[in-house]
């Protein structure tokens, strides 16, 4: 009984800060999104389901959600390429094993804000390296943050960068967990590097490729810091070509004092991302067949 005890006092600290920081805001922001809650108000009057129909009659909105979509299909495939691609290279490697993985890892542990002004001075015509290696080939290269068709893919090569570390460690623990057994009987056979990978390396990280892709999703639908960070003088653009649902929710809620759209917005994407986490828990529970 005394071990029990113990046990459920370790267990009720953290569930004590789920309930506090987590499933607290949750059930708020389901609150506000059901009243005409402005800031500058001292009323906040029941509206219903208005402020969904208001949200989903403005353009913005889902001009942030099809941004949202895109930077997830775009950055998703392009950073579990590179991870795993990276992650069988460092598995190649014997000496300074530790140091390249730690290179790789750095820019996931380095501060959002600090990397991106960074990646905004580099793209930087005038001041960035890109421009001046464009220069020394003879091209000229256009403001990449500041054209709507190239604003977007240029954010989502900040955030691939990012979070590629993090890929890479999860590919590395994927492959360290396959017996090498199947490869040596694989090569007895006969079967060559391609047919090693595709028929032995990618049904084995089957859980690992879920594992990234869901979580990836999640990263993706929840891009805020990058985007703001990167068009700082203009939030989302230009044009809005870099707006995201939550920098749509901050604009609503922080600039134009709409706290009950920016509720109805974040209730919205908070049912996308339970919906996406299921499923990844549906997936992962059951069992792979190769």
């Amino acid at each position: 009984m005394r071990r029990a005890l113990w046990a459920y006092a370790f267990l009720a600290a953290p569930m004590a800060f789920f309930l506090v920081i987590r499933i607290a805001p949750a059930v708020s922001a389901l609150a506000i999104s059901l009243h005409q809650w402005n800031i500058l108000s001292a009323e906040q009057p029941f509206v219903g389901l208005a402020n969904f129909r208001e949200i989903a009659a403005d353009p913005l909105f889902w001009k942030a959600v099809r941004n949202t979509i895109r930077y997830a299909v775009v950055g998703i495939p392009a950073q579990i390429a590179l991870g795993l691609a990276v992650a069988l290279l460092l598995r190649r490697v014997v000496r300074l094993r530790g140091f390249f993985r730690a290179l790789y890892f750095i820019p996931f542990v380095t501060p959002v804000v600090a990397a991106a002004w960074v990646w905004q001075w580099m793209y930087s015509p005038q001041f960035g390296p890109l421009g001046r290696i464009f220069d020394v080939v003879g091209l000229e290269i256009p403001p990449l943050l500041r054209t709507p068709s190239l604003a977007l893919y240029a954010v989502t090569a900040m955030v691939v960068w990012e979070y590629l570390g993090f890929q890479i460690v999860i590919f590395l623990a994927g492959l360290n967990a396959i017996p090498g057994a199947y490869y040596e009987a694989a090569a007895v056979d006969g079967a060559g590097g391609w047919r090693l990978f595709w028929n032995i390396t990618v049904p084995l990280l089957n859980p690992t490729l879920v594992f990234s892709t869901v979580y990836g999703t999640i990263i993706y639908l929840q891009l805020f810091t990058q985007v703001l960070n990167m068009t700082f003088g203009d939030p989302g653009g230009p044009l809005g070509s870099t707006e995201t649902v939550v920098l749509y929710v901050y604009t609503q809620g922080f600039q134009r004092f709409h706290m009950g759209q920016a509720a109805a917005a974040t209730v919205i994407l908070f049912g996308v991302i339970m919906v996406i986490s299921l499923a990844q828990l549906t997936v992962l529970s059951r069992p792979v067949e190769y």
